[in-house]
């Protein structure tokens, strides 16, 4: 375990995809959507904790979530802990994070991951991010990590790759494409040559900063200017003012499809970034008629492939249907068709003009 490898870990999101299971007050990464034990943070931080010092680890956030944090993972130190004050994407919360880590270690390397993805095979998730940051500690490449595509998903990002390879199976990014059509992506998944965007990023910390310095200066100058308060009590407020300066933009747009420093490694370990109640479906334990079901009073007749969660204490019954998704959470029933789930943002928009927050 080398000791200056660093982690961020994103968790500021609201997950309004899974709704009324996710709420703006406790998001699906507080959640223990898959029925593990483990909310998907605590899983993401003990994944990390097998590599990465605990002390090395960061969790950036909304300002409101912090005291989640603090009650789901109480071994992270609170100045790792990193507080947003309002949401602008990826792109300032990884340059916070970078600055924080570049304060601490100049010559640190990162990994900057989600917090609410599933890996199923950690060891090679593992092997794959070890080696990137061998690459990344000798080359100034910024490195992410591509999957091979299973089918044409129309709800991922793609990534184009070429035959050149930085180091063997390190190959230069050609092109993103951010979810495609339906035609699109079947002709990528032909291609051979194009991977699902993880979201997961490798690279030295002075590499990312002279990427925002190049590509997102303002941005990169806001919080180069907040350095100076970090660990101190006017923090807060110097965080705040930078994020003021921010512009709403993720790391993708902002810097990865404008550098000509980009590589992917094109890899496989069972991974799902779990965006929708049906990739929840896909990775959740089902019965013999295909139901994932969370609840244990849920009973279940001439119903297939539905996806199911209730509290434990209620009684529900199911007959007669295919392929829905059925998630009562007392105060909000939803009852949608698993093709239609799309338009559940939709839904939530619909139900705060019409009833305000407190369903949300």
């Amino acid at each position: 375990m080398m000791d200056n490898i660093y982690v961020a870990i994103m968790a500021g999101g609201i997950g309004s995809r899974f709704w009324p299971e996710s709420r703006v007050d406790k998001p699906k990464q507080f959640l223990d959507i898959l029925n593990t034990g483990e909310t998907l943070l605590q899983t993401t931080f003990q994944r990390f904790s097998k590599i990465v010092a605990k002390d090395n680890i960061y969790i950036v956030t909304n300002e409101d979530y912090v005291p989640l944090v603090h009650e789901q993972l109480p071994e992270v130190l609170p100045a790792n802990i990193l507080a947003e004050p309002v949401r602008r994407n990826t792109a300032p919360c990884i340059a916070y994070v970078s600055h924080k880590i570049a304060d601490r270690d100049p010559n640190g390397l990162m990994v900057v991951a989600p917090s609410d993805h599933l890996i199923l095979n950690e060891q090679k998730f593992l092997e794959f991010t070890i080696k990137a940051l061998e690459h990344a500690a000798e080359m100034d490449h910024l490195i992410t990590l591509g999957i091979h595509p299973t089918r044409p998903d129309t709800g991922y990002g793609y990534i184009q790759y070429t035959d050149y390879e930085a180091a063997p199976g390190i190959h230069k990014v050609k092109t993103f494409t951010e979810k495609p059509n339906l035609d699109l992506a079947v002709t990528f998944l032909r291609s051979g040559d194009f991977l699902w965007n993880s979201g997961i990023f490798i690279w030295s910390v002075n590499s990312i900063l002279q990427a925002f310095d190049q590509h997102l200066q303002d941005m990169h100058q806001a919080f180069w200017q907040a350095r100076k308060f970090f660990g101190q009590p006017e923090e807060h407020a110097a965080i705040e003012k930078a994020y003021s300066l921010c512009t709403n933009i993720s790391i993708d747009y902002g810097i990865m499809e404008k550098a000509d420093n980009v590589y992917v490694m094109p890899a496989s370990f069972g991974w799902s970034d779990l965006g929708t109640w049906a990739s929840l479906w896909n990775n959740f334990n089902r019965d013999y008629w295909g139901n994932a079901v969370k609840g244990k009073k849920v009973m279940i007749y001439d119903s297939k492939d539905c996806m199911v969660m209730a509290p434990d204490d209620k009684l529900v019954i199911l007959q007669g249907l295919d392929e829905y998704i059925v998630i009562d959470q007392n105060d909000v029933l939803l009852i949608c068709k698993k093709e239609h789930e799309q338009e559940i943002k939709n839904i939530t928009a619909d139900v705060k003009r019409r009833l305000g927050d407190r369903f949300l």
